[in-house]
């Protein structure tokens, strides 16, 4: 049978495929790549959550269902992870955001020689987290930490930051806060660079001050980037581990024990990883129902 001209051979429709087609060639290593380091991960991790898995009881793994998650609401360390969590994103994710607005807003300003002050915006941000908690914990050292000095110098008493659950988590929150500050600060600056200029201009003929260009102007056309800033700066609060762990190790007690904290010490330290993978999912879950909320935000008053 011969192939006619209106139903062109197969190999020909590769060689110019439909839109159709192209789409789906494209899309399949990237397809690929998410499934080898995303899904498998993720689906592996579920699994073992519902597995019995020590690896200090020498016993082999065991299907117990929802046994790890019923444990975990009757654990009190995991109440107190948790709760510190939450609380390190109310606070944290805030007090960033406001002060790495008015650094992008001072970053933007139009004077000539801007650039040392977007460089500073840099050193915060690529500082290690491991490396500022150590700088901070000296910081807030009792005998000579900086701070102490000030207070000292000031006519205060000094604070013994590390003795006291809510000095220890306030010291640890002010940390992350001037650590993430800059992250979001360069992400707000990069939503001010495509503002155009023109809408202040016409702004300022139409007599708006510059309060009213702020929140009529400024605020709704960065309001997708403020959107993505809160979606990485909550999730990585959600993670947070390295500064608690310098700076407290997660005391006095468990006062200052993170979720990221408590995985990584079932896991790492009692080798449980059925309960550590557990804690785990709890934390994944956490995150994309946070993820959601923002993005829902985004396309609903976008």
């Amino acid at each position: 049978m011969k192939q006619t001209d209106e139903e062109p051979a197969s190999w020909v429709r590769w060689l110019d495929p439909s839109d159709r087609t192209l789409a789906v060639l494209l899309l399949a290593p990237a397809a690929l790549l998410l499934s080898l380091i995303i899904i498998y991960p993720v689906g592996r991790l579920i699994w073992m959550s519902f597995q019995n898995l020590s690896l200090t009881s020498g016993l082999p793994a065991s299907f117990v269902g929802l046994e790890n998650y019923v444990l975990m609401l009757e654990d009190p360390v995991f109440h107190d992870a948790a709760w510190n969590t939450i609380l390190i994103v109310a606070i944290t994710v805030p007090g960033a955001l406001g002060m790495g607005m008015g650094m992008a807003l001072l970053a933007n300003l139009p004077f000539r020689h801007r650039w040392p002050v977007r460089l500073s915006l840099l050193i915060p941000w690529a500082l290690p987290l491991s490396f500022a908690g150590l700088i901070f914990a000296w910081f807030f050292h009792y005998e000579y930490g900086i701070v102490n000095d000030v207070l000292n110098r000031l006519g205060f008493e000094g604070i013994i930051w590390f003795n006291s659950p809510n000095w220890a988590f306030a010291a640890i929150c002010l940390t992350i806060v001037w650590k993430t500050s800059s992250f979001m600060a360069l992400i707000i600056l990069a939503g001010l660079q495509t503002i155009p200029r023109s809408l202040y201009e016409a702004a300022d003929v139409d007599g708006a001050g510059r309060i009213r260009q702020f929140v009529e102007i400024t605020l709704p056309l960065l309001k997708p980037a403020i959107v993505i800033a809160l979606i990485f700066r909550t999730i990585t609060a959600l993670q947070t581990f390295d500064i608690p762990y310098m700076m407290t190790g997660g005391g006095p007690g468990t006062s200052t024990i993170t979720l990221a904290m408590y995985i990584h010490q079932n896991t790492v330290s009692f080798l449980d990883l059925g309960y550590g993978s557990a804690l785990a999912v709890v934390m994944f879950a956490f995150s994309m129902c946070i993820t959601f909320v923002y993005l829902r935000l985004l396309r609903r008053k976008g």
